[in-house]
């Protein structure tokens, strides 16, 4: 099977070339070299070649991946298998779009597939497929801005509806105090303590009723998260070791600070919570990705997002069944949570225009934040 690399990429460099002199290409190292997963598979699933994307996608080495079959590395149902099915019934290529590839060995992806039958060998069929853009991955990013936004409208309401009874409440406690028997005094307590608990909880759903974008200026992020990691090895994270990785060079973020400070330390909180209490480490990441643009709707315009911040614990990861409602309010696996922290995370990135989105597996859970660039002619 060796030859089956080259028969793919010789043809490829045919088409380019012509009948004009070729260059000496190595098939290997061409198909390595391609960010795409590329596997050949023969008519029964088994695994004929697999290019080093491959290798990383189902987290094997090669050689032990072509001893094996595509459906023992994912579920019988998978829509990949009927594509791979169709290619070689039809004899043509087939591709098909927003796949999901799911399962305990590959985590949750959703990915372009391409599948074409190979003449060369009779029955083989190579199937390609390559993770959504991260600029693809905006319409999910919206999901989560207006999972954030649906609850502003209860915000307002619970604000003028429940705060007003509660300082009543609260006040009416006061005055009782005053004239109960001492043994009674607890029980007016706990009725001011309540009240004030209730207020805490409806103040922190009024932040989603903000419907004017933040006043933004340029921030320096490494500000921000200096903030942030300093609040936290004094509080929450003292057990925790955490690692900087910062890109020094780093031009400053169109944001507004305070914001920005509450959407970090609530990242690196969840961080804390999650990591283990023997060896918890957070690692926290920038860098800046050229070329992350992304459209926007309605117009012909492109929105840069060249600025990227990772939050980074080694927890067990988060649980599968809440993977795809993260951002929506009272998601939570948390006891005591009251799942608004991501929520309110995603409403302030999506008012600054950036997308927030996250990978998670056991002992690496990552949380990225792409945010624009200031620049004296964006800023506000």
């Amino acid at each position: 099977m060796g030859m089956l690399w080259a028969d793919i990429v010789d043809k490829h460099v045919f088409d380019f070339f012509g009948t004009q002199q070729r260059p000496d290409v190595d098939a290997d190292a061409v198909v390595n070299a391609l960010p795409s997963v590329i596997i050949v598979v023969a008519t029964d699933l088994a695994i004929l070649r697999v290019n080093n994307a491959g290798e990383q996608f189902f987290q094997s080495s090669a050689q032990h991946l072509e001893q094996m079959h595509l459906d023992k590395l994912l579920p019988g149902d998978s829509p990949l298998f009927s594509l791979i099915r169709q290619a070689s019934a039809t004899n043509s290529t087939v591709v098909e779009y927003h796949i999901n590839l799911s399962s305990p060995r590959v985590g949750h992806h959703v990915v372009n597939v391409q599948a074409a039958p190979l003449p060369e060998v009779a029955g083989a069929v190579v199937v390609s497929f390559q993770e959504r853009s991260v600029a693809a991955k905006i319409d999910h990013q919206l999901t989560h801005r207006g999972a954030a936004r649906s609850v502003s409208a209860m915000a307002a309401m619970l604000a003028h509806e429940v705060k007003n009874p509660l300082a009543g409440i609260r006040g009416a406690a006061q005055l009782l105090e005053q004239g109960v028997r001492r043994e009674d005094q607890p029980l007016t307590r706990l009725i001011c303590e309540e009240t004030d608990r209730v207020c805490a909880i409806v103040n922190r759903m009024e932040a989603f009723s903000a419907s004017a974008p933040p006043d933004r200026e340029a921030v320096n992020i490494h500000e921000v998260l200096g903030r942030v990691k300093a609040l936290a090895e004094n509080s929450f994270g003292r057990h925790l070791h955490f690692v900087d990785q910062y890109d020094p060079s780093l031009p400053p973020v169109l944001g507004n600070k305070d914001q920005l400070i509450q959407v970090f330390l609530n990242l690196v909180k969840n961080a804390a919570e999650a990591a283990p209490l023997e060896d918890g480490e957070i690692k926290i990441t920038t860098a800046y990705w050229h070329g992350v643009r992304f459209a926007v709707a309605g117009s012909q315009s492109r929105v840069e997002l060249p600025l990227m911040v990772c939050v980074q614990d080694n927890g067990a990861g988060i649980p599968d069944d809440l993977k795809q409602h993260l951002f929506e309010p009272f998601v939570t696996s948390k006891a005591k949570g009251s799942g608004l922290g991501l929520a309110l995370v995603a409403k302030i990135i999506g008012d600054h225009g950036g997308v927030i989105e996250f990978e998670s597996r056991p002992r690496r859970t990552l949380f990225r934040v792409m945010l624009p660039m200031y620049s004296s002619g964006n800023g506000s």
